[in-house]
């Protein structure tokens, strides 16, 4: 009897090995994510960058049906968090809100550990956002015009959430278009630089709506600007630059979901199909539109493409301002 029941025993426990051997792929791609994501911020917490990841992942979790945790790994011009998810497993749990600074700007600036045009892999689009220009009790101008006449008379100080950030990009091309030569200040974060921006340390910023939105409505900031071709209807008395009188300005920050080089494609596809899910959703586009930003409905091979022509164009502008290699 104890030789029949090992028997059989043996005999179910190969059935069962055999059985999981076929069906593994499809157990582990319904099982993903079986443990909480990891969404990498390469900017500090309260930046516009941030602000989006968190309605981001807060909805992400329900269309994944799993954890989604928000780490903040500022630094390095935003390269560190760029470094962390390429060095990462390609397992789908580590992955980036990539925008134009490290994904697109750094390669031009920087020699970089990791590129990430060949490090990392485009999931999806998630969002295209308005600037502002905002000044601090440092500056008394009230119109962008003054701001660039001011310019032009003594040197102007402005602050960026670090170098070749969205904000860097937009004062870099507002004082190209408008001729003008600006000093750069780089920070961890549009947080800290807005902090700075209030205590009257710089004159100016051209920063992400979420990070100055409460100040300018409370009258701690003066908004001069916003950079889209649109008003912000938060901000409806705030003209657009062009309407300021600076004709053929406009910026914006771009942001995406990225992840390292070599994911199963089922875990990216998965991933893709979860974001256009969250973007469709009411609470999160008011959200959105709450923090000046437009949902993107680009895909995977769109938003590559897209990073490859961004590259191209910011690649002139970091010329054009004789940014050396670091």
């Amino acid at each position: 009897m104890p030789i029949t029941i090992t028997r059989r025993l043996v005999l179910s426990l190969c059935s069962t090995a055999l059985a999981l051997s076929v069906a593994g792929p499809g157990l582990a791609q319904d099982a993903y994510p079986s443990k909480p994501i990891t969404l990498v911020v390469s900017y500090a917490a309260g930046g516009g960058t941030d602000a989006i990841a968190r309605v981001f992942a807060a909805r992400l979790e329900k269309a994944l049906d799993g954890r989604v945790i928000v780490e903040n790994r500022p630094g390095a011009a935003a390269n560190i968090g760029t470094e962390v998810t390429a060095s990462a497993d390609p397992d789908g749990y580590t992955l980036l809100i990539g925008n134009q600074g490290p994904m697109v700007v750094n390669p031009h600036i920087f020699n970089l550990k990791a590129d990430p045009a060949e490090a990392l892999d485009p999931i999806a689009m998630i969002a295209d956002a308005s600037l502002v220009v905002v000044v601090g009790p440092r500056l008394q101008v009230n119109s962008l015009g003054e701001l660039i006449e001011a310019a032009k008379t003594k040197e102007l100080v402005y602050g960026s959430a670090g170098n070749a950030s969205a904000s860097h990009l937009g004062a870099l091309l507002l004082g190209q278009t408008a001729g003008i030569k600006v000093k750069h200040v780089p920070y961890k974060g549009a947080g800290p630089a807005v902090n700075d921006l209030v205590g009257g340390h710089i004159d100016f910023m051209v920063t992400t709506i979420p990070s100055a939105v409460g100040l300018i409505e409370s009258g701690t900031l003066k908004a001069l600007a916003v950079t889209g071709d649109k008003r912000f209807e938060t901000l409806p008395d705030v003209p657009t630059a062009i309407e300021a009188g600076l004709a053929g300005y406009t910026a914006s920050a771009w942001y995406g979901l990225v992840g390292p080089k070599g994911m199963p494609a089922e875990v990216k596809a998965k991933l893709e199909a979860a974001t256009a899910e969250t973007l469709g959703d009411a609470e999160v586009l008011g959200k959105l539109k709450n923090d000046g930003a437009v949902p993107s409905s680009m895909g995977a091979q769109a938003f590559a493409d897209f990073m490859a022509k961004e590259r191209t164009r910011w690649g002139e502008v970091v010329k054009a301002a004789g940014i050396k290699v670091e």
